[in-house]
């Protein structure tokens, strides 16, 4: 799967399987921290993730999938 731009800033430019880019978007939130405290499920969004998470500042992590698939181009 190919990151778009928004999405790249996060995991890299190069082409990743589905599984490789979760992974890397989770090292991203753990590296920063950026679980809610109080609401583990609770992803706090920083710069970088907003445009990924469509603007918005906290997201559900059962969402996460959905909203990053819409980041992801199939390589063909």
């Amino acid at each position: 799967m190919q990151p778009d731009t928004a999405l790249s800033a996060i995991v890299g430019k190069k082409p990743l399987p589905r599984t490789q880019v979760t992974k890397k978007l989770w090292n991203y939130i753990k590296k920063h921290d950026l679980q809610d405290a109080n609401k583990r499920t609770m992803i706090n969004a920083d710069a970088n993730l907003r445009p990924v998470f469509g603007g918005k500042r906290k997201i559900d992590m059962f969402q996460m999938t959905k909203m990053v698939s819409k980041h992801l181009l199939a390589v063909k």
